[in-house]
Order: C-alpha cells, then sequence, then structure tokens
C-alpha cells in the first residue's frame, strides 16, 4: 500500500506541475491531458511495483528485464517525448516535433528534475539530466538544439523568466532561434 501511495503522489506531483507549467507557457489542452496513460493499469502497476521515489519506476523495470514495457506504453502516447518522433526507414530516425511538444518536453523535464531531486533542485537541474545522456538520444538535431538552448536559458535565468521567454521568443520564432532552422511554429 505504501507503494502504491508513493507512486500515485508522484505522478500526480509531477502531472501538476507540468500542468502549471504548460499553462503558464499558454498550452491549457497540453496542460491536462499530459501523461494520463501513467495511470492506465500498464504504467501505473508497473510503477507500483517498482517504487523507489527517487527515479523512475520504468528504469528499473528496464534494468530487470531489459526493456520496460510500461515506458513502450508511455512513449508511443505521449508526443512530448522524443522517442515519440522516432521512425525506422531501414534505420531509425528522427522527426523533427512541433514546437508546442518542445516546450511540453521542457515542462515534463523540469517538472521531473523538480520531483525527484525535491530540495536539491536547481535551475540548472534539467540541463544537467539533459547533457548527461546528450549523447544517448536519437533526437532530430534542430529539436535536441532548441530543447538544449531551453533548458540553457531556464539554467541561467529560472524557470519564471524561462516561460516569459516561452511565450514571446519560442512560440512566436520557433525553430529561427536554433542556426540554420527555417521558420515552424506547429
Amino acid at each position: 500500500m505504501k507503494k502504491l501511495w508513493g507512486h500515485f503522489c508522484t505522478i500526480t506531483q509531477h502531472k501538476w506541475i507540468v500542468m502549471k507549467l504548460c499553462f503558464a507557457c499558454g498550452y491549457y489542452k497540453q496542460g491536462i491531458l499530459h501523461d494520463l496513460s501513467k495511470y492506465t493499469w500498464i504504467e501505473f502497476s508497473t510503477g507500483v511495483r517498482y517504487y523507489c521515489g527517487f527515479r523512475s519506476p520504468n528504469g528499473v523495470e528496464r534494468e530487470r528485464f531489459g526493456y520496460s514495457a510500461a515506458w513502450l506504453h508511455h512513449k508511443g502516447r505521449n508526443k512530448h517525448h522524443w522517442e515519440y518522433w522516432t521512425e525506422f526507414k531501414g534505420e531509425c530516425i528522427a522527426i523533427r516535433m512541433p514546437i508546442r511538444y518542445v516546450v511540453e518536453m521542457w515542462c515534463d523535464r523540469i517538472a521531473a528534475t523538480k520531483v525527484y531531486e525535491k530540495e536539491r533542485y536547481q535551475n540548472d537541474s534539467a540541463l544537467n539530466y539533459f547533457l548527461r545522456n546528450y549523447d544517448n538520444v536519437i533526437i532530430h538535431p534542430q529539436t535536441k538544439a532548441l530543447l538544449e538552448l531551453m533548458l540553457r536559458y531556464c539554467a541561467v535565468h529560472g524557470c519564471k523568466e524561462t516561460i516569459r521567454w516561452i511565450k514571446q521568443e519560442v512560440k512566436p520564432k520557433g525553430y529561427t532561434l536554433v542556426k540554420g532552422a527555417e521558420h515552424e511554429t506547429m
């Protein structure tokens, strides 16, 4: 029962923080719908089974079995994950993400580090996590550059100022903030 309650509280706190960040960025529907699949049986039961409170239960499941069925379910239903935007055409290729999902991915990463790091969270926490895994992702180069730019901006200026910047610069200008990218705001 302790693991069930702990996991429920963790994912609900995460969802609440993402919702507030998405709302602040002007993405109300995404804020409401964010990570609802975490409450489905396949994802929730895995979360309870491998709950530890300081990292994702999907990572624990992956270490145990070599893959995470809950993660495969989750990434296939949530467009704010870069893994959703991969395709196989003789090789695995990355598709550029629409701006609204890059912003939601930023919100998701900020919320995850706030939830897992608790009082240790700092403005550069999500950036540091991103940089630790930088070479292990199959993400479109322009999407990766835009996400990194947003995380670096937050590391220097904090969340509140980053949200203002997202609303004034990222949403209207999109990929033009990334060197060599044409305008897209999808």
